[in-house]
């Protein structure tokens, strides 16, 4: 049975989407899938479940968690060969063991072209740099994410495309969850 991570977008973050990690392991039970777990509040979630298609299970389980939990959330999966791919293909090495916290990797709902990331690239005005195509790309925010004018909305904008991100502290750890 294959083992599925699903990203939450946008719930728990500034007191806005609230919803805890028990009512979405038991609505993710409630549905049929084995050995829900979760990693930290943000949305972060390991399972196991019949073979089906990503593309599928995001539309599953955002209707899922809008009808049973009242919120409205974009859904990302990935399998784990999908996330073990990501790990290594990560563009950034040096920052991932220096400053692992300020790089960022965004799962997208859709895929963004490399033409798209480029042009993004060459919009930004600070020292962050992106690289990346298909559903995931990496961003490194060297002057940290809070201040910088590269923001969730301006990258979706630019690829036309809804996007969720997770610093590389976090990857690594639902990667292990996914293992355990």
């Amino acid at each position: 049975m294959p083992v599925y991570i699903a990203l939450l977008r946008g719930i728990n973050v500034g007191g806005h989407a609230k919803v805890a990690m028990a009512d979405l392991r038991a609505l993710l039970t409630e549905l049929g899938f084995e050995d829900p777990r979760s990693l930290l509040n943000s949305g972060n979630l390991v399972f196991r479940g019949t073979a089906r298609k990503p593309p599928q299970l995001e539309r599953a389980l955002s209707s899922a968690v809008q009808g049973k939990l009242g919120v409205r959330s974009d859904v990302m999966i990935r399998t784990v060969p999908e996330w073990d791919g990501t790990i290594s293909g990560n563009p950034f090495p040096d920052e991932a063991q220096r400053d692992p916290g300020h790089l960022i990797v965004l799962f997208l709902t859709g895929t963004a072209s490399a033409a798209a990331v480029a042009a993004l690239q060459g919009a930004i005005v600070g020292r962050e740099i992106v690289r990346g195509s298909g559903r995931h790309l990496y961003a490194y925010y060297p002057d940290g994410v809070g201040r910088s004018k590269l923001t969730l909305p301006a990258i979706e904008a630019a690829l036309g495309t809804r996007a969720t991100g997770r610093n590389w502290n976090t990857v690594l750890k639902i990667a292990d969850l996914a293992r355990a």
